[in-house]
C-alpha cells in the first residue's frame, strides 16, 4: 500500500463529510485520526436524527462551501449517497472514503431486499462501483471485507486500508455493578444487538431454549426481537428480553454479565464471515470473556490464546450451547 490514511492528510486541509449522526463511534474513530495528523480540519455534518435532513444539510454545504480551502477530502460512513453525484466538485483534491458497507451485498444478500439480477440490484451495485472507482483512498473495517471488495467491486487492494472499529471508552470500561437480588446466584450470559439478519439471533434463542432446565444459566437479550420471534420464545424461564437501553444502561448490564457473546452466528449469510461485530470491541474494553463465531474476520484480531476469548462453530445452537457449558463449568467453584 502505497501511503496510508495518516500519511495523507498529515499536514493537509482536510474536509470531512458525515451524513451518519454525528455521535456515530465510527465518524469519531476518523475525525480524531485526522485532527490529530492534519493542519486543519473542517467537518460538514448534521445533529438531525431523519437521514434525509442530514443528507440534505450536507449537499447545502457541499455546495456553498469554498473548494480552494481543501486539499483533501473525507467522505465517511456510506459515501455512496454523495461521490457518484459531487465528486467532480473535488476532481483536484485526494478523495477518501469510508467503504464501511457495501449497498449491493447489504440489500441484495445480508438483508435481501432485492433479487441479485433485479434492476434495482444493479442501481446499488452502480452505486458502489462509482463510489470506488472515484476513491483514491478505501477505509474498510476488515482484511476480509478488503478481499471481498475487491472481487465484486474491482477494488484495488492497493487502495485500501483497515482501520479496525473501537469502544468509546468513555462508556465501556471495567466496573463493579450490583446485581438484582434474583440475578444475584446466575450465571448471566448477555447478547445486545440492532438483531440483524447476520447476526444469528435465532441460534442464541435455540440455544437458551435447549439449556432452559439448566437452573444457574440466565440469559439477557438485548435489542428489537420482532414479535414473531418473541412470542416463540417468551415462555422461556432463563432468558430475560430487553428491547432498549441507552449506552450507559447497556454498560451496566454487560458489567452483570459473565460471559457475552458477540458472533456473528449466522452461517449462511457471507457478510457474517466477513466483519467484525462492533459489539465485540465493547465487551473487550469492558473485559469480559465474549463468545465468537468462527470466522476469518474474526481471526484477524483475536486467538483462542487470548483470555477471555472463545470460538464456535457459526450456525449451530449446539455448538454455542456446548461452549456456554464448558466456560460455564470452567469459571464455577
Amino acid at each position: 500500500m502505497a501511503n496510508s490514511l495518516v500519511d495523507i492528510v498529515k499536514g493537509k486541509r482536510v474536509l470531512y463529510i458525515a451524513t451518519k449522526n454525528m455521535d456515530y463511534l465510527r465518524l469519531q474513530q476518523e475525525i480524531d485520526i485526522i485532527r490529530e495528523y492534519a493542519a486543519d480540519v473542517t467537518v460538514i455534518g448534521s445533529t438531525h436524527k431523519g437521514y434525509g435532513r442530514r443528507i440534505m444539510k450536507a449537499v447545502w454545504d457541499i455546495w456553498h462551501i469554498d473548494k480552494d480551502d481543501f486539499d483533501v477530502v473525507f467522505v465517511g460512513f456510506l459515501p455512496q449517497t454523495i461521490v457518484p453525484f459531487f465528486h467532480s466538485l473535488f476532481k483536484d483534491k485526494t478523495l477518501i472514503v469510508d467503504f464501511f458497507i457495501s449497498l449491493y451485498d447489504t440489500l441484495v444478500f445480508d438483508r435481501k431486499k432485492f433479487g441479485e439480477n433485479s434492476l434495482r440490484a444493479k442501481i446499488v451495485k452502480w452505486y458502489d462501483d462509482r463510489t470506488i472507482k472515484k476513491a483514491d483512498h478505501i477505509i474498510v473495517d476488515t482484511k476480509a471485507d478488503a478481499k471481498y471488495f475487491a472481487k465484486i467491486h474491482n477494488a484495488p487492494m492497493e487502495k485500501m486500508e483497515v482501520l479496525y472499529l473501537k469502544a468509546d471508552t468513555s462508556i465501556y470500561y471495567p466496573m463493579e455493578v450490583k446485581r438484582p437480588e434474583e440475578l444475584k446466584d446466575k450465571y448471566i450470559v448477555l447478547y445486545f444487538g440492532s438483531i440483524l439478519p447476520l447476526q444469528g439471533v435465532e441460534v442464541i434463542l435455540e440455544c437458551a431454549s435447549m439449556m432452559e432446565d439448566i437452573n444457574d444459566i440466565y440469559f439477557i437479550m438485548i435489542g428489537p426481537i420482532n414479535d414473531d420471534t418473541y412470542k416463540k420464545y417468551s415462555h422461556l424461564k432463563n432468558i430475560e428480553f430487553i428491547n432498549w437501553l441507552s449506552q450507559e444502561e447497556l454498560a451496566q448490564h454487560i458489567a452483570m454479565a459473565d460471559l457475552c457473546l458477540s458472533g456473528h452466528f449466522n452461517k449462511d449469510i457471507d457478510k457474517a464471515r466477513r466483519t467484525i461485530a462492533g459489539k465485540t470491541y465493547i465487551y473487550r474494553a469492558m473485559e469480559k470473556p465474549v463468545v465468537l463465531g468462527e470466522n476469518a474476520a474474526n481471526r484477524e484480531l483475536f486467538n483462542e490464546n487470548m483470555e477471555g476469548v472463545y470460538f464456535v462453530e457459526m450456525g449451530s445452537p449446539v455448538a454455542l450451547r456446548d461452549k456456554i457449558l464448558k466456560v460455564y463449568r470452567g469459571c464455577r467453584p
